[in-house]
């Protein structure tokens, strides 16, 4: 599966007290109707916690020059830190989104399917913001390219 060139994204969630962010790769459309989204999170991290009570999630798509936000949210910095990389604003939903990402997509969660060492989130569309239509990031062989 390394060899697969994925975009990168970071996912971000409240549960009201705490945020979150990680980056992630194994992020999908589901369908159209209605417009929505698959994540898959590992259920030893702490975005696993707070997405189990967390009524909304953002997938936030990289450009191809956020290798830096996207190394920050992968374990670089800290979770209290991570959110200092980059400008993140607040959606309505409750929300960080990154202003500057090439999409920037709020859904609201449906579902939460356990499988395996991972659980599938589903959400539905609420709010997508388009950015420019740049380059992605990408990521493959554990190496942005």
């Amino acid at each position: 599966m390394r060899r697969i060139a994925s975009t990168v994204t970071i996912i971000t969630a409240s549960d009201g007290h705490r945020r979150h962010g990680m980056t992630m790769t194994a992020v999908s459309s589901l369908s159209m109707e209605p417009p929505s989204m698959i994540i898959c999170v590992n259920q030893s991290t702490f975005l696993h916690d707070i997405l189990m009570s967390a009524r909304h999630f953002c997938v936030n798509v990289l450009t191809h020059d956020q290798a830096e936000v996207s190394k920050a949210f992968s374990g670089a910095s800290s979770p209290e830190e991570r959110f200092s990389v980059g400008e993140w604003l607040t959606h309505g939903s409750g929300t960080h989104y990154l202003s500057n990402a090439q999409a920037n997509i709020v859904c609201r969660k449906h579902a939460a399917i356990p499988f395996g060492t991972h659980t599938i989130f589903i959400g539905s569309a609420d709010d997508v913001m388009l950015g420019d239509d740049a380059r992605p990031l990408l990521y493959r062989n554990a190496a942005y390219c």
